[in-house]
């Protein structure tokens, strides 16, 4: 059990556990979940963690498809400027690796700003905090649970 779906089943909200075996030669994890689960692009959801220039961290959840626009990010916390967290910065804060960032259940909740393309899906997958481990919830439970907002945050 992950931190994660500790939280999902504490706050009894509807969703699933996909397990699939991770490749540990596969470097893109949100595209291999998509090919192992069988899913479109647009519903797998990567957890990405950037640095502002105010010295704060924020997490962007963006589709597997899709790029971060430090610009847009950045704009939609109240930051200037951002770049991508350095990663055992993202480690000691989210307490998981790599690959396994979950937007739930991190050690400190970090600000949660998830693309607003999440709204045009009943429900969406998210790292459950391992790799090879997604969970599948709806958008507004995710938005809820992190007490993150919704904002156009990827490059067009």
């Amino acid at each position: 059990m992950t931190p994660c779906i500790n939280v999902a089943k504490k706050n009894k909200i509807t969703h699933k556990i996909h397990k699939y075996k991770h490749d540990p030669g596969n470097e893109s994890y949100g595209l291999e979940a998509v090919v192992k689960l069988g899913v479109s692009e647009s519903r797998v959801f990567k957890t990405l963690v950037v640095s502002l220039d105010n010295g704060k961290m924020v997490v962007g959840v963006i589709p597997v498809s899709s790029k971060l626009s430090m610009k847009l990010i950045s704009k939609s916390a109240g930051g200037k400027k951002a770049v991508m967290a350095k990663p055992l910065e993202v480690e000691r804060s989210t307490g998981y690796i790599l690959g396994g960032v979950s937007p739930l259940g991190q050690k400190k909740q970090l600000n949660t700003i998830i693309d607003s393309s999440a709204k045009d899906h009943s429900t969406i997958f998210v790292s459950a905090g391992r790799r090879g481990l997604e969970i599948e919830l709806s958008p507004d439970d995710l938005k809820n649970l992190t007490n993150g907002s919704y904002a156009e945050i990827c490059k067009t």
